[in-house]
């Protein structure tokens, strides 16, 4: 992937939700009469500083490091010795106001990146977006095969639940699946016919993997029969110096005769470093041609390749299997609030599970990772970028809100203890949180930079 486009796009994707997780903080703070100091969106040295005109003076910054930023308000708390705060800006000190007003500031910055995400989702179904009809392809002796689906069958439904879609199906299994193994879909068969399929996912550990919680199912995306047609041939490549050539008709890859372009190259990419028998028809004559499939980096991920882009699937192809998901302004909205939810338990149970060890550490992702994702999303076009953005912003959100000093969530646990004890906790037990919290975010921290350098290494 091209870093000239991973690293705007990423720096644009934490430009966006760290403002606008602070900007939630800093608006809730100035309509409840806070004095807010300072407004930075990054750590470190300010690379752009300007000062309000007003009486507060707020201080505006883009600091050098942009792995965050913060909202500083008046706190009698933090000024330091010889400090003298002027007594009419007392009762806008932070910590001198109420408890609802200090948990209305604080929680303000994960709503505002929960708002950002229900907005987001609804823009994208308002301007629509490419999206697949849920028909399932079916891995032989897998979960699914067992429990009776075939290729070709549309899935209407999942415990009652409709899905309209090949994304939204994936997305409520995921969900159902973390209430109860038991899942009851409602499939229509190829020739129409409305079915019900149980499938038993008891003895399948989804999540105890980094990645491949679908294929652990044996569901892919099925697609309808087509010729495998070469689009075009890259020169220097495995497919180049066998004579591949464009217009060439794939009948059979080894022993396997491929039904559409997803077949052909799944086959491929099982085969790296080994030698492929390709039959092809030619100007109406049948040839035989050897090569092998090598690896290529330029991804990012390790896959192996021929060489060769394949034709499109026919125009007719297209319109039984895609179209444009799109909705008028209400049904956007609320489908994009009933999205935002649902990412966010999904998030939070899988979070849960961590604990349980039921979700291997190995999901937990970091800066690299996540520019990777803002490349890839940004390469392939706007309405998929923002999804990459809405999903971030929805963790960001979730993150923040967990009970674990230094962060929102651990502030209102914190408010709560007030709440209930009468009297805020002592300076001596928020010191020994703010270590705590220190030490799980810094191990949070290093183990995401871990996952993050054993991807790029393998």
């Amino acid at each position: 992937m091209n870093l000239l486009i991973i690293i705007p796009a990423f720096l644009v994707a934490i430009g966006i939700l760290v403002t606008v997780h602070e900007f939630g903080h800093f608006w809730v703070a100035r309509k409840l009469g806070v004095k807010v100091l300072r407004f930075s969106v990054g750590f470190g040295k300010p690379l752009w500083r300007r000062v309000s005109n007003d009486a507060d003076q707020i201080e505006y910054v883009l600091a050098a490091l942009p792995f965050g930023g913060y909202v500083k308000m008046l706190d009698e708390r933090e000024c330091e010795e010889g400090c003298d705060i002027p007594e009419k800006d007392l009762p806008r000190a932070f910590n001198r106001q109420v408890l609802w007003k200090r948990a209305a500031i604080v929680v303000a910055g994960p709503v505002a990146n929960f708002l950002l995400a229900i907005l987001i989702y609804a823009l994208v179904n308002m301007i629509g977006q490419d999206a697949m009809r849920p028909y399932v392809d079916v891995v032989k002796d897998s979960p699914m095969a067992v429990a009776g689906f075939q290729p070709g069958e549309e899935v209407t439904a999942i415990n009652g639940i409709a899905t309209d879609s090949w994304e939204d199906m994936r997305m409520l299994l995921i969900d159902e699946y973390l209430k109860s193994p038991q899942l009851l879909f409602s499939v229509k068969a190829a020739d129409g016919v409305a079915l019900q399929r149980q499938l038993d996912l008891s003895k399948v550990a989804m999540f105890d993997e980094e990645a491949g919680a679908l294929d652990k199912l044996g569901l892919n995306p099925w697609l309808p029969p087509y010729d495998v047609v070469v689009h075009a041939v890259l020169p220097d490549t495995p497919a180049a110096q066998a004579g591949l050539q464009a217009q060439d008709k794939i009948l059979q890859i080894d022993d396997l005769k491929p039904t559409n372009g997803r077949v052909f190259i799944e086959h491929i990419q099982q085969h790296a470093d080994q030698a492929v028998t390709l039959t092809l028809e030619r100007a109406g004559s049948v040839q035989t041609l050897t090569l092998t499939p090598r690896i290529n980096l330029a991804s990012g991920v390790e896959v192996a390749t021929i060489g060769a882009q394949l034709a499109p699937p026919p125009a007719s192809l297209r319109e039984q299997v895609y179209f444009t998901q799109s909705y008028g302004f209400g049904e956007s909205l609320w489908r994009g609030m009933n999205k935002t939810w649902q990412m966010s338990v999904v998030t939070l149970k899988l979070m849960g599970r961590m604990l349980t060890g039921d979700v291997s550490l190995k999901n937990v992702s970091g800066p690299v990772t996540i520019a990777q994702y803002a490349g890839v999303t940004a390469s392939i076009g706007f309405t998929v970028y923002l999804g990459f953005l809405a999903i971030v912003s929805v963790s960001l959100g979730v993150l923040n809100l967990l009970p674990i000093p230094m962060l929102d969530g651990g502030h209102l646990f914190y408010y709560l203890i007030e709440w209930i004890k009468g009297s805020p906790v002592s300076a001596e037990t928020e010191a020994v949180g703010f270590r705590v919290g220190m030490a799980i975010i810094g191990g949070l921290m290093v183990l995401a930079l871990y996952n993050d350098v054993t991807r790029l290494l393998n």
